[in-house]
């Protein structure tokens, strides 16, 4: 796997995935629009480096994630379903037969024992340390023209429990207000927002370090809808099939991964809240501008010569898109432990992760459809969901437009249509309060008579193997002969 985001950029020159920009861009909207046209060409585009932001020295890294093949090449398959295959045989080991069974369940135990990180003294993203160093000497992106200001997008936030001492690491934006202070946009449903609770609940400073531009595995693991008290640094060991390494913040009680290109060191006072906002946000409208804690700067490390790894966001499909593919690919079998009948789900681009789930199931019993949006609207952040669609086993629901046709000639809008109310999401604009409204379930499973079905279900329509075989021929000579033309 890579040992830092530099090793990672380097692998990306090598399959031809990177593009380099060596004339000058200003971080001040340029950089962003380039970046919204690339991402989304057919396939995502080339990843980016902006090699002269204007005014900076610092190299500026955008869309690396922003293709399946980079995704898959930051997390070390071939493709994202061998991750699924690889947790599926972690969570559910086999007891060994014998002894050569026993040994060959060996790499298994190792990748256990990646999971733990550990503590270095020497770091390289502390070659540099600048205890009154400023957020004026980083190439922070402005991105839409309604923004609040610079916002710090990919930043891997670490706090912990001042009770428990539990770490969280999570992606949280950070509005620049000034040359030492930012907003810190704890969401309310977020592991980093419960730290902050806590902190002002006993009245106490809460420190924080900000990690930018660690080796990619840890980068995705950061923005994974982790459980709550599980440590994405072990997801992030599990990626990299190594262990994370650690080092001891120089101003804060606080260990940040060692091959970070940047480190911010500081801390968030009880009871401080500032106006933060509008942000243009995922949902590719602007968020609202609201209150919320201050991140004050202590100090910043450093590489001698670091690269500043960020990303944008906006109208899907953006870079955005494929980090949450990831996570739909390695959290179904963790799913499916709870809910085995679940054959497949899907989170579309343009349902912007929770607006519309889409899922399949081996339908076992009358009303397992529903079954499967109420336990889906009380599974950890996929209470976000606003639109869940259920569908039968033999459906595709990573080809929407399959399960368009499904929805449209499988349900009765009347009898199918389960509407619930309860928390969404902090960015979600169409409900009447914040953070709170309403959602719905679609039945697009056949009916069956135990539902009250009285009508015999129409068969799909489907050609004979011998014809279809025949038909297959055919094409692959007419699509030769095309493709010459």
């Amino acid at each position: 796997m890579f040992k830092d985001l530099n090793d990672f950029i380097t692998t990306l020159d090598k399959e031809r995935e990177l593009a380099h920009i060596s004339e000058p861009v200003s971080r001040d909207l340029e950089i962003c629009a380039v970046t919204d046209r690339v991402s989304k060409s057919p396939g995502g585009g080339p990843g980016l480096l902006f090699e002269r932001p204007t005014g900076f020295d610092i190299p500026v890294a955008l869309n690396l994630f922003g293709s399946m093949k980079r995704i898959c090449l930051a997390l070390g398959v071939s493709k994202l379903d061998d991750l699924a295959g690889e947790i599926e045989e972690l969570a559910t080991p086999k007891m060994p037969a014998g002894m050569v069974e026993a040994l060959k369940m060996l790499p298994t135990i190792g990748r256990l024992r990646d999971l733990m990180p550990r503590t270095v003294s020497d770091a390289a993203c502390q070659e540099v340390i600048e205890r009154d160093g400023t957020l004026d000497s980083l190439p922070i992106l402005k991105c839409w023209p309604e923004d609040g200001g610079r916002y710090i997008t990919f930043p891997l936030v670490f706090t912990k429990d001042p009770e428990s001492g539990a770490r969280n690491v999570g992606t949280y934006r950070m509005q620049v207000f000034d040359s030492r202070s930012t907003g810190m946009h704890w969401q309310r449903h977020k592991g980093g927002a419960q730290h902050y609770r806590v902190a002002e609940r006993l009245k106490r400073r809460l420190p924080v370090a900000v990690a930018l531009g660690p080796d990619p595995a840890l980068a995705y693991s950061a923005t994974a809808p982790m459980p709550e008290g599980l440590d994405e640094l072990m997801l992030a060991g599990f990626l990299r099939r190594e262990r994370v390494d650690l080092v001891k913040c120089v101003t804060t009680d606080l260990e940040v991964p060692a091959n970070s290109q940047i480190v911010l060191e500081g801390y968030v006072e009880p009871g401080e809240r500032r106006r933060e906002g509008p942000f243009g946000d995922h949902t590719g409208f602007y968020s609202h501008p609201d209150d919320y804690p201050v991140f004050h700067l202590t100090c910043i490390t450093r590489r001698k010569r670091p690269v500043y790894l960020t990303t944008v966001v906006g109208i899907p499909p953006m870079e955005d898109y494929y980090l949450g593919l990831a996570s739909e690919r390695i959290f179904l079998p963790l799913i499916r432990k709870t809910l085995p009948e679940i054959v497949d789900m899907h989170f579309p681009a343009a349902g912007i992760f929770h607006n519309l789930v889409l899922v399949s199931i081996d339908k076992r019993y009358p009303g397992h459809a529903r079954k499967i949006m109420n336990a889906f609207w009380g599974l950890g952040q996929l209470m976000f969901s606003k639109t869940i669609v259920v569908v039968d086993k033999d459906v595709d629901v990573q080809n929407e437009a399959e399960v368009a046709w499904i929805v449209g000639t499988h349900y009765d809008p009347e009898r199918d249509v389960q509407f619930t109310r309860g928390p969404v999401d902090d960015l979600e604009d169409a409900s009447d309060l914040p953070a709170y409204g309403s959602k719905m379930g679609i039945d697009a499973t056949r009916k069956w008579p135990s539902e009250g079905f009285k009508r015999s279900w129409p068969t799909r329509i489907v050609t004979t193997e011998a014809a279809g075989q025949k038909a297959d021929a055919i094409w692959d000579k007419i699509r030769q002969g095309w493709s010459h033309r």
